[in-house]
């Protein structure tokens, strides 16, 4: 499918469906940090994944010519490794809502990569988003945090891992596209599944926690819900996603995310204040016109 195509109803479904179950994923890593780390949080979701996407795996990755391990990798550390760790180590501070709207900055970290390494064209009014962007996001930590400035550097965490996806995006876009989505979730996984287990059950304090901490069973059952169908199943869909349309379109569910990460947010009681609706405002408007293209 060409980019230039307009997207059919069966990608809006995607990309609904995408929204709904990462608008999730914050809380759901809010309930595993109760009884986890953040590193043991970000691993267990990786591992979980890997363990199911495992049995497919070792079928799909004989389809892979050696020349294109490299950005099996690639991807798989970028966009699908480091996010967990990132997302986690940042809701060790701030909301699960505030992870959410943070995530929203992909689309215009994925114009800003496409531009500097893959060519793409862009307007004034595109780099003119990027700031306004930046900016209401930046306005939303200090809001939250008031004159403190915890609340700003653990968002950095979660800008940082916008970041990623948006590397990831173009990555696949440019160099994975001749592959099946199954093929790339089920490979990408291998590389950074195999290190994860080895870390929770050699590196951790996993094994400690499940079996004293009463709480830790159920938390880890938010975690296994993340991982299958926060990671492992909607991984498939987004990379099919970004196959059928473009690495942009893909990347605007982060536009609808914030929505369902914010009524999380509000029924577990996370404080949200009148003044943050400005800023996020502002935040979405400048990924908007980061992304237009006429």
């Amino acid at each position: 499918m060409s980019q230039d195509q307009k997207p059919r109803l069966i990608h809006w479904m995607a990309m609904l469906l995408l929204v709904i179950v990462w608008g999730s994923s914050f809380i759901l890593i809010k309930r595993g940090l109760v009884s986890f780390s953040s590193t043991e949080t970000g691993a267990l979701r990786i591992a979980i994944s890997f363990l199911v996407l495992s049995p497919m795996a070792w079928k799909h990755i004989r389809k892979v010519p050696r020349n294109k391990l490299i950005y099996f990798l690639l991807a798989g550390v970028i966009g699908n490794g480091l996010p967990p760790f990132l997302f986690a180590k940042a809701q060790t501070v701030i909301d699960s809502f505030m992870a959410g709207v943070l995530n929203s900055l992909t689309p215009l970290f994925t114009l800003l990569v496409g531009v500097l390494f893959f060519g793409t064209k862009t307007r004034w009014i595109n780099v003119l988003g990027v700031f306004i962007g930046l900016s209401g996001a930046i306005g939303l930590l200090a809001a939250a945090n008031g004159a403190q400035m915890n609340n700003i550097w653990y968002g950095l965490f979660a800008i940082a891992a916008a970041l990623c996806y948006a590397i990831n995006m173009n990555l696949i876009k440019n160099f994975l596209s001749q592959f099946g989505a199954l093929t790339i979730t089920s490979v990408v996984f291998t590389f950074i599944g195999i290190p994860s287990l080895i870390y929770l059950f050699a590196g951790s304090d996993f094994l400690v926690i499940v079996k004293t901490d009463p709480e830790a069973w159920k938390n880890l059952g938010y975690i296994a819900i993340l991982a299958i169908l926060g990671t492992a199943v909607a991984m498939i869909i987004h990379n099919w996603l970004i196959k059928q349309t473009s690495a942009l379109f893909t990347s605007t569910v982060t536009y609808m995310m914030p929505a369902v990460s914010i009524m999380w947010g509000v029924a577990d009681n996370e404080n949200f204040l009148f003044i943050y609706i400005l800023w996020i405002c502002l935040t979405l408007i400048g990924v908007y016109l980061a992304n237009k293209k006429r």
